[in-house]
Parts: C-alpha cells; sequence; structure tokens
C-alpha cells in the first residue's frame, strides 16, 4: 500500500471524532455513534482505495451505514478495513476519558477474521514485546516484564476493565504489588497507551470484545508492542457463533502475528482527552483534533496535532 495513504485515512478518524465531539457528555450514545459512522461513512469517499469494511458496526442488517461488508472509498488501491467510528460510545456521552475514532487499513487477508464475541487479552507495549505470555500467570507476566523494563513490580499499573469477570485478576494483580487502573470502558485506548511511556500505563490484562482486540493489535504491530489474545465466549450463543465461524479451539492463543497477519497501517483520533491522545476541543469556527498514524512496515509513528477552520472546509 501506498505510504501516504496513512495520512489520507487520518481525515477519516478525524471527520468522525470532530462529529462527535459535539455529544460529549449529552448523555446520547446514540447519537453520538451515529453521528461518529455517517462523518466516517462521507469522509471516505475522498479517499483513494476501494475499500472493503471487515470489521464495522455490525451487519448489513444492523447497521445502514460502515458494515461489514460494505464497500467505501473513491476507487483506487483494494484493501479490507478495520474500523470503530467512536471506541467508547459511553465514555463520549458521559464526558469520560479515552474515547477514540479508530481505523485500520491492510491488505487481503491480514486482519484475523474472528467471531463478534469476547476475547481474553493480554497487550503491552515494545519492553515487553517477546515477553508477556497468556498461558502464564498474571504474576509471573508481572515478574517477567518489570525485569524486562527494569523496575519493581511495584512500579507497573495494569490497565483492566472494572467489570465483575475480572474480580479475581484485580485481586491477584494487587497481591502482586502492581497498580491497577480500573477502565469504566475502552480497553482499546488502554492498549494503545501501553506503547507510550508518558501514559504510565504498562500492562492491559482481562476480557474485552474481540473486533476491538483486533484493532488493538493493528496498533501494537505498528508501534512494537505485544499482544496476545484468546476467544472467550461468555454465553452458549457465543460459543455456538465461534463453532460456526470454524473457531472450535477456544483453548488456542493467539499471538500478535496470528492476529494480524502481515503489514497494516493504523490512524486514530482521540475524541476525548484520555492516557494516549487529547480530544477535540472546539473555538469559535474551528476545533483542534490529535491524532496518531502508524505503519507496520516501517514502525513509524506520527502525532499529529491539527486545527481545523470550519469557514475554509465543511465540518463532518
Amino acid at each position: 500500500m501506498d505510504r501516504n495513504l496513512a495520512l489520507e485515512v487520518v481525515r477519516v478518524t478525524e471527520a468522525a471524532a470532530l462529529a462527535s465531539a459535539r455529544y460529549m457528555g449529552r448523555g446520547d450514545e446514540a447519537g453520538a455513534d451515529r453521528a461518529a459512522i455517517e462523518a466516517m461513512r462521507r469522509a471516505f469517499n475522498a479517499i483513494p482505495v476501494s475499500g472493503t469494511v471487515l470489521i464495522g458496526e455490525g451487519s448489513a442488517d444492523e447497521a445502514p451505514l460502515l458494515y461489514a461488508g460494505d464497500r467505501v472509498g473513491e476507487g483506487g488501491t483494494a484493501t479490507e478495513i478495520a474500523l470503530d467510528a467512536l471506541e467508547g460510545t459511553s465514555i463520549c456521552a458521559t464526558g469520560g476519558a479515552g474515547a477514540l475514532s479508530i481505523i485500520a487499513i491492510a491488505d487481503h487477508d491480514v486482519f484475523l477474521k474472528c467471531p463478534n464475541t469476547y476475547m481474553e487479552k493480554i497487550a503491552v507495549g515494545p519492553d515487553g514485546r517477546g515477553i508477556i505470555d497468556l498461558e502464564r500467570s498474571a504474576t509471573d507476566n508481572l515478574k517477567a516484564l518489570a525485569e524486562a523494563k527494569g523496575v519493581y513490580v511495584e512500579d507497573l499499573t495494569v490497565a483492566i476493565l472494572e467489570r465483575p469477570r475480572h474480580a479475581k485478576l484485580i485481586r491477584e494483580v494487587r497481591a502482586a504489588g502492581a497498580r491497577v487502573k480500573l477502565l469504566a470502558a475502552g480497553d482499546l485506548s488502554a492498549s494503545l497507551a501501553t506503547t507510550r511511556r508518558a501514559s504510565g500505563i504498562d500492562l492491559l490484562m482481562g476480557t474485552g470484545r474481540a473486533l476491538q482486540g483486533i484493532l488493538a493489535a493493528a496498533a501494537l504491530r505498528c508501534a512494537g508492542g505485544d499482544m496476545q489474545a484468546r476467544l472467550a465466549p461468555l454465553t452458549q450463543d457465543d460459543v455456538r457463533v465461534c463453532y460456526y465461524q470454524g473457531f472450535t479451539d477456544l483453548k488456542r492463543r493467539y499471538t500478535l502475528d496470528d492476529l494480524i497477519r502481515g503489514h497494516v497501517m493504523f490512524a486514530a483520533t482521540g475524541v476525548t482527552t484520555g492516557d494516549y491522545l487529547e480530544g477535540v476541543r472546539f473555538f469559535r469556527g474551528g476545533a483542534t483534533s490529535n491524532s496518531v498514524v502508524m505503519r507496520a512496515q516501517t514502525q513509524t509513528i506520527r502525532y499529529l496535532q491539527t486545527t481545523h477552520h470550519f469557514e475554509f472546509k465543511p465540518e463532518y
């Protein structure tokens, strides 16, 4: 893929972030999500790709735009696309931290085509690459990461979604001596934050949505981080979906190379300020946004602060 395509794609995440940021703190999850999806779909019309949405906003029956199988772009390079127009709808609606607009783009058959279920995840930045192992206990992973970083376990911070299913994990991490950052939502944002030392997050652990796990894996591949995962269906219906799609070994551990099987480009724009990116800020006649653009092929990472003047360009 053309390396300049990554800078084109970030315009799409900017459009979705600007639109959904208008709903920040207004208590309207559906409105924020709809605004992000519609703006992202319009922005795709100016991108020189012939894209097929592989991971999107549901199936054609569930979502009128950006559903799995939808075709986007004005024509050009054939690509497959994984996206989340607004990762953290509840975060945005309540004015919380870390809502993002996200896209990953790659050639055919790069993304693992996993079921839309849950996934056990462990994710880490470049300092922990090759160190983590989902087959080991949380305690052993913390000790290994601390040794790799040259710090004490007590110096590490682990991000975990605050869910009843994680009660045992949280107790173990605390007993090992590490600090815990509980997340109301947004484990994808926390996965990204492990790649940026200033975030203060060293590790992500726990079970979250599988499709967001693929997006996180794309970013970690670009940033030189690492991730392992295992499908973790929570209901019998989820188990049936896994088996129907050919995922019959629910104990299988997927490495980063299994999740992302080739080169990928990744872009994200902050909607609300979090550990990884600052959110949209409006001013008279415009706004500022903060984004990241990455390429796995070169592990190039660009952080962009953009000023948008609505008088000279449309407000998406």
